[in-house]
């Protein structure tokens, strides 16, 4: 089968993320099939975006073909963004001759968060007879309405709209990644068989293979909280404002409260408002969390080793009534420890697993008594939470697995 996978934050090891589209495809090359990908030169999302010298530039990786298209750079969400999106479109139209004449698909996938590549995806698949997958990240616009507050009546926004409907209706299989948004697609236009879950997952050989040692200044610190006979919990990842880390931060000072309470928290990551979370961290006096810079993808398995248990939280949200999907939490599970999780979802993965301790969002008291609860748990207790939570991830979220269920669903 030959597949044309467009998505327009496509990463690899090498680059960064986006992960999901690598994996995926790396698995349908296994089984022999061809893919093809279709990916912008410059996403926010990447640590390292490829460089162009033209329009175009061709790169092997894994046996997948990446198609690079050149994009102008952008910061943020603003108009610099929008004309990113459009210049892809538009390198995409650009090459469907390819696809047309010297390379014909039997699939095309549209897979980026915003829905306007159902429109060159679909020219594509009506021209060579390719099956139409509409891939689901995000439900936009919802998501820039409801999250950030954009007009429902904006252009861009109905624009957008539009272009969604149309993906619901012209495909042949809708893949969403999120567990609890049938019944919106249903309401703009979807038919129901169309409909499949693929969530996200990991690459299970990349965690049972060999990982980067800890950076010096992690490792040292680490050693002391042991020596100190501290109960260590980690977070590893993106130090956002949607990461409700400030929550957490909250929780640590009512912990430092209890003159009895060993718990240290140590954070590992960077992001747009670290440098505000340290802050509040000091303003706070904590001297029970920790910051440390980014790791390796490969040395995260590491640093989850060190800890007693994880920790994950979300902002209250309305958009979260549609189901998470967050990849961190299959790391931690994955690393077979307790997690505690602090959110107000459609789904919640940890409960569902008995990986550990979920309590509300946004609820710094919440927080702190189900960290208090986890750090009286015996060894084993937690033992069998983190044990429950990697079954539950080889069972439903290992990308070979997932990678099948996809193939299955464009037959």
């Amino acid at each position: 089968m030959r597949i044309l996978y467009i998505n327009h934050y496509a990463g690899s090891p090498r680059h960064g993320m986006e992960f999901r589209p690598y994996y995926l495809a790396r698995e349908w090359v296994k089984a022999g099939h061809e893919v093809h990908m279709l990916a912008a030169d410059y996403s926010h999302l990447r640590q390292h975006n490829p460089t162009l010298a033209a329009n175009y530039a061709d790169e092997d990786i894994a046996g997948i073909r990446y198609t690079w298209c050149k994009t102008p750079k952008y910061e943020g969400n603003g108009l610099k963004r929008v004309i990113n999106i459009f210049r892809f479109l538009g390198r995409v139209m650009g090459l469907s001759g390819r696809y047309l004449k010297q390379w014909r698909p039997d699939v095309v996938i549209a897979s980026s968060t915003y829905p306007l590549d159902t429109i060159p995806a679909a020219f594509i698949a009506g021209k060579t007879g390719a099956k139409l997958v509409y891939e689901v990240h995000d439900l936009w616009p919802l998501t820039p309405v409801e999250v950030g507050g954009m007009s429902p009546k904006h252009p861009f926004i109905r624009l957008l709209q539009w272009a969604e409907d149309f993906g619901y209706r012209k495909a042949d299989t809708v893949v969403s990644m999120l567990p609890c948004a049938k019944d919106y697609m249903l309401a703009h236009g979807m038919a129901p068989e169309k409909y499949v879950v693929i969530p996200n997952g990991v690459d299970v050989a990349e965690w049972q293979g060999a990982s980067e040692p800890l950076p010096t200044e992690l490792r040292m610190r680490l050693a002391e909280l042991k020596a100190d006979k501290r109960f260590i919990v980690g977070y590893a990842g993106g130090h956002g404002l949607a990461n409700a880390l400030d929550f957490l931060l909250q929780a640590a000072s009512q912990l430092q409260q209890d003159a009895a309470q060993q718990l240290h928290i140590v954070l590992v990551g960077d992001g747009p408002d670290k440098a505000e979370l340290v802050s509040q961290a000091q303003a706070l006096g904590l001297s029970n969390v920790t910051f440390l810079p980014s790791i390796a993808k490969r040395a995260v398995p590491a640093f989850l080793a060190e800890c007693d248990a994880l920790y994950i939280g979300w902002r209250k949200l309305p958009i979260y009534r549609f189901g998470i999907n967050p990849n961190k939490l299959f790391d931690y599970m994955m690393a077979g420890k307790p997690v505690v999780h602090s959110v107000a979802a459609g789904n919640d993965m940890v409960a569902e697993a008995g990986a550990g301790i979920s309590v509300g969002a946004e609820d710094p008291a919440a927080i702190a008594d189900a960290l208090r609860r986890m750090a009286a748990l015996t060894p084993n207790e937690r033992g069998r939470m983190g044990a429950a939570g990697k079954a539950y991830v080889l069972a439903k979220h290992d990308y070979a697995v997932l990678a099948k269920r996809f193939l299955q669903s464009m037959a």
